[in-house]
């Protein structure tokens, strides 16, 4: 069967799978104790080390193929009091869990949103008494910022340099101008230029760029322009991602018109194309839509089979806690998954009760942590060993059509991921959500795997 047939065969709604369950399927959410409970026995070990992320939801104007939870606002005067109830949420977890200041703190990552809506003063003051409360090991400590070029400056990145900040994702998603027109978002080449300088002179270790692909009025021109002039600026890392088409979440999605976006095979064809000129030019393909330097700690995390995966994607780092912090922030411990009030006056009115802004959250059945486990494999190292007998039998019936096409190889001990099979990477970890299985789903959930 030809690709462009599998990429229509295969064009079905499936999970992302940065976690397991996927947040539609969480169930049980954690009780305050539970939830506090979870964090401590977590950290408990000795090697035990955490992870932290800030969500700064705030941009100037709305990128209309965005998926994340934002609010759209000029006025700068809402960054002073959403910092102090960032700090108050930090204070109310270290008072519970005093453990977060006693175990290594691994990373720190901003996000949103735009990080860089914050002024320069605004993260030194959110992140100065934080980094004052914390174990740091300077020579593991990563600190990652989110950043719009548009509305980053050199002082901001200079700050967060000083305050140990080591790299830096810059949002591009495609460099020509129609498709930025149609995005909401015009950001020429050459602002993208000069960050990308600015960060490196400034000592930044890792720069990486944000491309999506199967935006609407992308060509194959289009895309391979795009692609090439990345080479150019040679970002240490890449994230190619595909437009999540979810406008039963995101109505401002409904901008853009059907025929305007490209159909499976044609959005495929988009990322084959970048992904062509990225290898040529010495980048290795990491997972399903991140490429890396081969001197990129991403790719070397590959190499030895220490890649991991979170809400935030492929990293190389993995700790035994991700706390997050903000509005809509989500957190995960060994035994649950916690998420924030995703309504900022109800974030707000929780943090200053001293309470933990809890919106819903997910405690992990021993099935769940299983298929977490597998799924997290799979997607990481594209093979995985069966827990039992009974689930190889049962492969063999569920992925049956992918085995026929070639896409994947089941054997007695493990289901492998074939070389053809890795667009169809989404496809397969359908077979270890039991949850989405059990459900079958009649509405959109997902978006499309292709």
């Amino acid at each position: 069967m030809s690709f462009s047939k599998l990429y229509s065969k295969y064009d079905v709604p499936a999970p992302r799978y940065t976690s397991y369950p996927t947040v539609p399927y969480w169930e049980r959410t954690p009780t305050v104790d539970e939830w506090r409970t979870h964090l401590r026995d977590s950290l408990a070990g000795p090697e035990s080390s955490w992870s932290m992320y800030f969500h700064i939801p705030f941009c100037e104007t709305l990128c209309t193929f965005c998926g994340c939870n934002t609010s759209i606002t000029k006025d700068h005067k809402r960054e002073t009091p959403y910092v102090e109830h960032l700090l108050q949420e930090w204070s109310t977890y270290l008072r519970e869990v005093p453990e977060l200041g006693q175990r290594p703190l691994r990373q720190i990552h901003l996000g949103g949103g735009s990080p860089t809506f914050l002024s320069a003063a605004s993260l030194a003051a959110l992140l100065t008494p934080l980094l004052k409360q914390v174990k740091l090991q300077n020579q593991v400590f990563e600190g990652a910022v989110e950043v719009d070029p548009r509305r980053t400056t050199k002082e901001q990145l200079k700050v967060l340099r000083e305050l140990g900040f080591n790299r830096v994702s810059m949002g591009v998603q495609d460099f020509n101008g129609e498709v930025q027109r149609l995005v909401n978002r015009i950001q020429p080449y050459a602002i993208t230029a000069a960050l990308t300088e600015d960060a490196r002179k400034l000592g930044y270790e890792s720069v990486n760029f944000d491309l999506i692909y199967g935006l609407a009025k992308q060509t194959r021109e289009s895309i391979r322009e795009t692609a090439k002039l990345t080479v150019q600026l040679r970002p240490d890392r890449i994230a190619l991602y595909s437009f999540a088409l979810v406008p039963w979440i995101k109505p401002a999605q409904r901008l853009f018109k059907d025929e305007d976006l490209p159909a499976a095979e044609n959005k495929r064809e988009l990322y084959e194309i970048a992904r062509e000129i990225l290898l040529e030019a010495g980048y290795v393909e990491v997972g399903m839509d991140h490429f890396a330097l081969a001197t990129d700690g991403l790719a070397k995390a590959m190499t030895s089979n220490s890649l991991h995966r979170n809400f935030m994607g492929y990293t190389d780092i993995r700790t035994d806690v991700l706390l997050g912090l903000g509005v809509s922030a989500i957190s995960e411990s060994r035994q649950s998954f916690h998420q924030n009030e995703k309504v900022l006056a109800n974030y707000e009115s929780l943090v200053e009760k001293k309470q933990f802004a809890t919106l819903r959250g997910h405690v992990l059945t021993s099935a769940d942590q299983n298929n977490r486990q597998q799924i997290l494999e799979f997607m990481t190292e594209a093979k995985v060993k069966w827990s039992s007998p009974d689930q190889h039998r049962e492969a063999k019936v569920f992925l049956a059509e992918m085995e026929q096409d070639g896409l994947v190889e089941i054997t007695e001990k493990e289901l492998r991921l074939t070389l053809k099979g890795r667009p169809f990477l989404r496809n397969a970890c359908l077979f270890f959500d039991a949850r989405l299985r059990a459900q079958k789903p009649d509405t959109p959930i997902f978006s499309r795997s292709i």
